[in-house]
């Protein structure tokens, strides 16, 4: 079987250093390249954390294209991040050596249209991956009104029904820029999974499983372990799961579902996002009563299997053999 192919978008971050690992070592994908965004830190700070993620597990080949450094709509203000301190959870640097690899000049929109419309005109189906705030996507479908019909597959982690993560609404990938996620999920792509924190919140991940993903050894295994052990303990201080010491690896948990999509469940409803609303910017609306008038627009996960999602990260992180001097 042929692996599959996808583009990464990211705003790297904990969590999206780990779904860069998953995606770049597994067998059954093909990471074409890397986009970054503004999100989790600023972009300068995504793009070289994300290069020092390739370089750190030999994979530097492959080519990294920095993208929006604010809001699709909101230029006239940053993500605010006093609303709920990212540093909790990430620092503006990664705890690996500084990238000897550099980004392509190629903006990110640019490069995705190009890229998309390549794959479309040569019959190649060319998967998109989106695990930070969605201003990359919705630049690309305002530059190209074809680029959703040529985007084959689309996964999104964003959003929460029940849980916010950033304000008492709010998850924080779609409340970062919310026009552009109303954008994106109202472009007509048409296979699209959604990937929420009632999922991600569903496969955590503890310190004893971070003990065993360090003992594979590798390069891969010892970064993921000390980067899930940061998450857990921003978790503890702010933000603790119902078990004490365990965290969710949002942005993995989409890249798992490529290579087995039993590791979550979906369902089919409409999905929107709020841009109006003071006390609700950026809330994910979930149909899942059907009480809109509009189709079903995406698979929306609701549960996930922590065992399937370790499992995964062991047998991908344990081997060497994908990566390249």
């Amino acid at each position: 079987m042929q692996p599959t192919s996808l583009t990464l978008d990211v705003d790297t971050g904990t969590d999206d250093a780990v779904a860069i690992m998953l995606a770049a070592l597994h067998p059954a994908l093909n990471l074409v390249a890397v986009t970054t965004v503004n999100g989790n830190v600023p972009l300068p700070n995504t793009t070289e954390n994300t290069l020092r993620v390739l370089d750190h597990i030999g994979r530097g080949d492959i080519p990294v294209y920095a993208g929006a450094a604010e809001p699709l709509a909101r230029t006239d203000q940053p993500i605010p991040r006093s609303v709920k301190d990212q540093s909790d959870f990430h620092d503006d640097y990664l705890d690996l050596p500084a990238a000897r690899s550099t980004a392509q000049p190629t903006a990110a929109a640019v490069y995705l249209v190009d890229r998309f419309r390549t794959a479309r005109l040569n019959g190649e189906r060319l998967v998109l991956v989106a695990v930070g705030p969605l201003t990359n996507l919705a630049l690309a479908i305002k530059l190209d009104p074809e680029f959703a019909s040529a985007v084959s597959r689309l996964v999104i982690m964003g959003g929460g029904h029940e849980i916010p993560n950033v304000t008492a609404s709010a998850e924080f990938n779609f409340w970062a820029d919310p026009e552009a996620a109303h954008v994106v999920l109202n472009s007509g792509i048409e296979d699209v999974t959604v990937v929420p924190l009632d999922a991600t919140h569903r496969a955590l991940i503890n310190y004893d499983h971070c003990a065993q993903i360090r003992e594979l050894g590798t390069p891969a295994a010892t970064a993921t372990a000390s980067i899930i052990e940061r998450r857990i303990r921003g978790y503890d201080s702010s933000q603790p799961m119902a078990h004490g010491g365990a965290a969710p690896v949002h942005d993995a948990l989409c890249v798992a579902y490529l290579i087995d999509p039993s590791v979550i469940t979906c369902r089919r409803y409409h999905m929107d996002v709020e841009t109006a609303g003071p006390l609700t910017i950026g809330r994910s609306i979930i149909d899942t009563h059907q009480r809109g008038d509009k189709p079903a627009n995406a698979q929306v996960a609701f549960d996930a299997d922590p065992r399937k999602f370790v499992s995964l990260l062991l047998e991908t992180f344990a081997s060497t053999a994908h990566m390249r001097a």
